[in-house]
């Protein structure tokens, strides 16, 4: 059975969805101590954090996969939006733009140690203005990663897309699947 270090509903779906064991353990990492602006080190430097919080937690015998997500414009590294108004500045930033996802993930059992960070990239059209402003409104934006729902509002606003969705929606299931311990 794995741990899974993380609170995200879709990280859970995608080990559901290929039959993995898990328990989701969410635990308390402070993302705001990280000075790192740079969205590829923000990554990693919170997936490290939770992964040596749980590993304080649950000790080394036990399977743990932690992993975090980031968004990336023109190198600007977006975080989760703390309000509507960062929320409205991310999103705009985005429409007609070329963004990064990046997730970076590390898994851990008695006899392995996987990290990788992966990213996928989108090119989007315009932001139709009622629609941004409906789903702002929807705070379905609330807890992602530069308010990107790829599976949701974004869906319909992807020109092209380079890498895996399933880096995209938090977790690179398809490189992590061949290391996993199927119970």
């Amino acid at each position: 059975m794995i741990i899974l270090a993380s609170n995200s509903p879709i990280r859970a779906k995608l080990l559901q969805k290929f039959g993995i064991s898990f328990i989701q353990k969410p635990l308390d990492f402070d993302e705001d101590s990280l000075q790192t602006t740079i969205p590829q080190n923000f990554a990693y430097l919170a997936t490290m954090g939770k992964y040596k919080k749980a590993l304080q937690n649950f000790g080394y015998q036990t399977p743990i996969l932690a992993a975090d997500t980031v968004v990336s414009v023109a190198g600007i590294l977006q975080r989760k939006a703390k309000n509507k108004i960062q929320a409205q500045s991310y999103l705009e930033s985005q429409s007609n733009q070329t963004i990064e996802i990046i997730t970076c993930m590390m898994y851990r059992t008695t006899k392995l140690e996987f990290i990788d960070i992966s990213s996928t990239r989108y090119q989007l059209k315009n932001f139709d203005k009622k629609h941004l402003h409906n789903y702002l409104a929807s705070k379905e934006w609330m807890g992602k990663a530069g308010c990107v729902m790829i599976e949701g509002f974004h869906k319909s606003y992807i020109k092209s897309q380079t890498g895996l969705e399933s880096t995209a929606l938090g977790l690179s299931i398809e490189k992590i699947l061949p290391f996993l311990e199927i119970i």
